[in-house]
């Protein structure tokens, strides 16, 4: 039988579709591709704004139509924030608990034929082992961590994901080091909350685990998908120091810049703090690639917090700014607030930080003109190989496909955004 998953949100979402891919494929069952027809189609859902359930929404009904005799299954975030979600056309219905039994649930739906909803409280449960052994040779994404305890006003995602929960230690060793036999050059650390691995464990927590994965031969480059500010602890900065494995990027979320509505998001940080260690990451990493998230329009944001948020983005110069408007989710603290900001200033608000995320990327990347810099092409399209250096520059260099994965030496000769054209060096 042919399937076909779709993956909406993060990159947790991504590797365990994934995972679900891999369960599958061992059974027998065979992946195509999203404009082909399947018997099963397996949509993974996302809730973390209005828009992503709009958008899982969407998919689920698409899926449907183009597929009218298919197996539907629908699982993730959105489901388990609606447990009582019923959907004409949905045969299979499980939250964020059970994907890894995907087989199952689909084997036990041809014998009986019957609806199935199995959506279970995640609120207090264990981490559910998973483990992936195919990805694409280049990056390879190992979650290692699940869950929130950090209730920040705006976000519903502690109610969708449940408790902080960590994967063994020798599971995600075990995991790593087979990818990385399997000649995948780079792992990507994803958790929801992936800096608070090991919360639930006194004697192991995320520096140890970093130590550990950092002593496995043959692995270049080790990237954390997300991490908190107020979780980088010194033993990691000097982790970041003196360990080149760790690559030159990292994703730390601000939502704001404004010291007011930090206090109102419920956020653990003000901006001076967030400057400040900032500051500690580039005297260790100069040329380090910091890339954030921001959200705008949260209730009685004002123009002035507004420009104070710009203010503190242009004085700590990210490289690369994920904006969103936020998004008024049932049963959050933020939803009862009161001065919700009306779409169209939103809508205005997130323009202003997309045209300066983009100023700031391109002045990013303008320091690498004429710089010597490793990338590993992941594709080649259009007599090009395009791929990513360790501090996520996306890189264009004519060559032929016989490059592709392996770890290769260019000079950057100009900025075409959204990519710095490469020269192959002698090296």
């Amino acid at each position: 039988m042919k399937f076909q998953i779709y993956t909406l949100g993060c990159k947790v979402n991504t590797y365990e579709s994934s995972v679900m891919s891999d369960k599958l494929k061992n059974k027998g069952y065979v992946e195509v591709n999203l404009n082909e027809v399947a018997d099963i189609c397996i949509i993974n859902t996302c809730t973390v704004t209005n828009t992503a359930d709009s958008k899982s929404n969407k998919i689920i009904k698409k899926a449907i139509k183009n597929n009218p005799n298919a197996i539907i299954v629908v699982c993730g975030c959105m489901t388990q924030n609606n447990s009582d979600l019923k959907i004409d056309g949905v045969d299979i219905i499980i939250g964020n608990i059970g994907k890894s039994k995907i087989v199952e649930y689909i084997e036990d739906y041809l014998k009986e034929k019957k609806l199935t909803i199995d959506i279970q409280n995640i609120m207090d449960t264990d981490f559910e082992p998973m483990i992936l052994n195919n990805f694409n040779r280049t990056r390879a994404f190992v979650k290692i961590q699940d869950g929130c305890n950090n209730f920040c006003s705006y976000c519903i995602i502690p109610y969708t994901r449940g408790n902080v929960r960590s994967k063994n230690k020798e599971d995600v060793l075990k995991e790593i080091n087979n990818l990385v036999d399997n000649g995948h050059k780079e792992i990507v650390l994803a958790g929801i909350h992936t800096g608070h691995y090991g919360e639930d464990n006194e004697n192991y927590k995320f520096t140890d685990l970093i130590k550990d994965i950092l002593k496995i031969k043959q692995l270049k480059r080790l990237r954390i998908s997300s991490i908190e500010i107020t979780e980088l602890t010194n033993d990691f900065l000097n982790l970041l120091e003196h360990n080149k494995v760790l690559v030159d990027h990292m994703h730390i979320p601000l939502q704001s810049g404004s010291d007011e509505i930090l206090k109102r998001m419920n956020r653990k940080y003000d901006k001076n703090y967030f400057i400040e260690k900032i500051k500690q990451i580039r005297k260790i990493r100069p040329d380090i690639s910091i890339t954030t998230d921001v959200i705008v329009g949260f209730p009685g944001e004002t123009e002035e917090e507004m420009q104070e948020t710009i203010d503190t983005i242009t004085a700590i110069e990210f490289s690369k700014i994920h904006v969103f408007p936020y998004s008024n989710r049932d049963n959050t603290e933020a939803s009862k607030m009161t001065n919700q900001i009306d779409e169209i200033t939103k809508k205005r608000r997130v323009q202003e930080l997309i045209n300066l995320s983009k100023q700031l990327e391109i002045n990013y990347m303008n320091k690498f003109i004429g710089k010597n810099i490793d990338f590993i092409p992941e594709i080649r399209k259009d007599k090009y190989l395009i791929g990513h250096t360790g501090n996520y520059l996306q890189v264009k260099l004519e060559s032929n496909e016989k490059l592709i994965h392996e770890d290769i030496n260019v000079k950057i000769s100009k900025v075409e955004y959204p990519y710095v054209i490469g020269c192959l060096t002698k090296n």
